[in-house]
Formats: C-alpha cells, sequence, structure tokens
C-alpha cells in the first residue's frame, strides 16, 4: 500500500490496489485530488480519526442507466406524484441528512466533516450534484449526491430517505436523467444487495475504466 504526500498530487497505477481495492493512504482530500481520484476510478473511503484510505476495487460494482429496476410498487408510487424530484437545490442539506442516516449493519457513518466539507466544494466547482425528493409540505425526505467523473461517468456516493422508499426514487430519477444525457454508467463502487435489487451490477474494472478513458 502506497502512502501519498500532501505536497504532489499524484496516485499509483490502479492495477498496485490489493484484493480488496486499497490502493494508497494518505494525502489530502482537496478539490484537485479529488478530482485525479475520480478521474482514474479512485475514491476516498475511511473512518473519522484514520488515514484517508484510496480505494479502486475489482470487480467495480456499477448501474447501467437503461438497467435500473423499477418494481411495480415503485411504479405505482410514481404514478401518485406524490414527490417533487430535484437536482442541485440542496446539497448541503443532502450530504449532511447522508451522513446523519442509520444503516442496517453499521454504528457509524464514514461520512465525517472532512468529507463533507471537501464535496461541498467539489460541488461548488461544479464536479459534484445532488438529486432531492421533497414531499408535500416541501420537506426534504430523501435523495443522493455523487461526483461528475467524466462525460461517461457519474458515481453515487451515498443516498438517505426519511419516508419509505424516497432514495430509491432518487436514484431511479438519476438513472433516467444519466440514459438521457448519454452517461455510459453510474459508479457505486462496492457490493450491496440494495443495489443489486435496482439493477447495478458487478463488471471488471478494466472494463470500468475503459469508460474513463473515454473523451
Amino acid at each position: 500500500m502506497f502512502q501519498l504526500s500532501k505536497q504532489t498530487i499524484v496516485f499509483p497505477p490502479i492495477h498496485l490496489a490489493n484484493k480488496d481495492g486499497l490502493l494508497a493512504y494518505g494525502g489530502d482530500l482537496s478539490v484537485e485530488r479529488l478530482i485525479l481520484a475520480y478521474r482514474q476510478g479512485i475514491f476516498p473511503w475511511y473512518n473519522k480519526g484514520e488515514e484517508i484510505l484510496w480505494w479502486s476495487p475489482d470487480p467495480r460494482m456499477v448501474l447501467f442507466p437503461s438497467e435500473v429496476k423499477i418494481s411495480k410498487s415503485m411504479r405505482s408510487l410514481m404514478r401518485k406524484n406524490k414527490y417533487t424530484i430535484t437536482e442541485n437545490k440542496a446539497f448541503e442539506e443532502v450530504i449532511y441528512n447522508c451522513s446523519i442516516a442509520r444503516r442496517k449493519g453499521e454504528k457509524g457513518t464514514w461520512l465525517n466533516e472532512e468529507m463533507i466539507k471537501s464535496y461541498t466544494a467539489l460541488y461548488h466547482k461544479g464536479k459534484a450534484f445532488s438529486i432531492e425528493v421533497w414531499n408535500a409540505q416541501n420537506i426534504l425526505v430523501g435523495g443522493l449526491y455523487g461526483v461528475i467523473n467524466n462525460k461517461n461517468v457519474l458515481s453515487g456516493e451515498s443516498m438517505f430517505n426519511f419516508e419509505s422508499n424516497t432514495s430509491k426514487l432518487a436514484l431511479i430519477y438519476l438513472a433516467q436523467k444519466a440514459e438521457k444525457e448519454k452517461y455510459k454508467v453510474i459508479d457505486c463502487q462496492i457490493y450491496t444487495d440494495h443495489l443489486a435489487s435496482l439493477g447495478a451490477r458487478e463488471i471488471p474494472r478494466e472494463m470500468f475504466i475503459s469508460f474513463l478513458d473515454e473523451e
């Protein structure tokens, strides 16, 4: 595993990552480093108080926009127009809610104050985005945020829902938007049963990187 310098923004070749996908540690979360990382298929993921850890897993969990699965119950919910969905209207509120959302099997959150500050800076540079789901009382009840890797790839970073199925609504909206705008893939990073149930699947890292190499 490689130690990164705070003075030089560079990453080792991703094929040098270990079997779990861990490539390097250290460095910082500057906008410039984050942009370079996502362009190379690398992302940070670590716990508060630890060194920054940088990952590039193989295989890679992705969602091809046209393959998003919409269940009968979700189609019924969408037809009811119970919620309003917006883009980039409340990024800071979305990322904060992602940080406090409780998830099954997790005691805490990896989304700490440092990461919130860095991804918010990335958003203000036009390299990150949010999808918001509002209820009839105009209360934010679900959403997600992510990163724009390049013209082909969006990375979904984290979701939350305070009302049932609202994070799914946000992801379905993102997939449909990505398909319309000709993005080839949404990066989901690592496998979860929840993502698989929505149509995401694992592909070889080499295939994922090929989408990043196209400009």
